[in-house]
């Protein structure tokens, strides 16, 4: 996973001049905004004593460390150290992570060696409104990544959702192929009607997601990446985009922020609060559908149902879970050349593509 990009943080969420935590794939690392509006990615702790680096200062595009005052560089280069000989800063550094803001989301690589270019999605840099966010779910990211083969499950986890879009009207027939960028799903339903989606190796999705029911501004185009906290949870960053020009610009900012101001308080349970307590037995989904997050809830559900980290050993699949069974033995031959140092796959990023669900 650390030789690919990674989303880690939304864009919005980080101001220009402060710092965060940030803790990806079991490391802690600490995420910065400099003043001149750059992000960058750095060790989660000063060299000097240890304490975290993101409670200290952002001055320009360094960050100084609120325990002894040490200054650092976007390289990680130590250049201050108050109480030090001239000498001494110049013969430390902590690790520094390439980093790059895109789709209102800000990405990082956390692998070895010189980082590959940024893969970039030209059907979310189209003309629209692009809105970004990110979720918590409390399993493991192959939780989410293996429900993302599953188009079954629509029509009964989310059997109180999707009215307006026919999504779960009958029981599709499922079907897929691996392609050079990673797999494609298609969920074909009794009427024809076949819905696309796309897997980018090894995290992101892409589909075409349905307007609002009074809505006429079209389809939208939707990626999300599932990203690893440790071996228990996870966060998902995903960038949404609608294809509109004109008066119609306007009329969606407005649809996003009516939606936003509907959206759950500081106060009120998060969707994971409410998933948890679903799986205590406390709730059923059922009394959450007035929740406009109520589809989240539901997948958390289903997903952390499985268990933190879900056991396969008294799994029974069936023909449903075709492009199940290809994704996990995609994973097993790309994990088994890694592991013996032989070439992995060198996924690449399509001309086009056609995710139209038809619904």
């Amino acid at each position: 996973m650390r030789t690919f990009w990674h989303p880690i943080y939304v864009a919005a969420a980080l101001p220009a001049g402060r710092a965060a935590p940030i803790r990806i794939m079991s490391e802690d690392f600490t995420l910065y905004r400099g003043e001149s509006g750059k992000p960058q990615v750095v060790a989660a702790r000063c060299a000097h004593r240890g304490t975290q680096l993101s409670t200290g200062w952002v001055e320009d595009d360094c960050i100084r460390c609120f325990y002894h005052g040490w200054k650092y560089e976007p390289s990680g280069q130590c250049v201050e150290m108050p109480a030090e000989e001239a000498s001494f800063p110049a013969k430390v550094r902590i690790n520094s992570y390439p980093t790059q803001e895109y789709l209102g989301l800000i990405f990082a690589y956390l692998g070895e060696g010189e980082a590959p270019p940024l893969p970039r999605f030209s059907t979310l840099e189209e003309e629209g409104v692009l809105a970004s966010d990110s979720y918590f779910r409390g399993c493991n990211v192959f939780n989410n990544l293996e429900s993302n083969t599953d188009e079954l499950h629509v029509a009964f986890v989310h059997r109180t959702s999707f009215a307006s879009t026919g999504l779960n009207r009958d029981l599709p027939q499922i079907s897929g192929e691996e392609t050079e960028y990673g797999f494609v799903k298609y969920g074909t339903r009794s009427d024809g009607v076949v819905r696309v989606s796309h897997f980018f190796w090894p995290n992101a999705l892409y589909i075409k997601g349905s307007p609002d029911v009074n809505d006429t501004t079209g389809w939208t185009d939707h990626v999300g990446w599932r990203v690893p906290i440790d071996d228990e949870s996870h966060l998902s960053f995903n960038a949404d985009l609608v294809h509109v020009t004109g008066d119609a610009v306007e009329a969606v900012r407005a649809r996003l922020a009516e939606k936003k101001r509907k959206a759950p308080g500081p106060d009120e349970p998060t969707a994971a609060e409410l998933g948890e307590a679903v799986l205590r037995g406390e709730l059923h989904t059922d009394d959450l559908t007035q929740r406009p997050d109520i589809v989240n809830i539901q997948d958390y559900v289903a997903q952390a149902g499985q268990g933190r980290i879900a056991t396969r050993e008294n799994e029974h699949l069936g023909r449903s879970d075709v492009v199940l069974i290809m994704f996990r033995k995609m994973w097993e031959r790309e994990l088994r050349a890694f592991a013996d140092r032989q070439p992995v796959k060198k996924w690449t990023m399509p001309a086009g593509l056609s995710a139209t669900s038809g619904v």
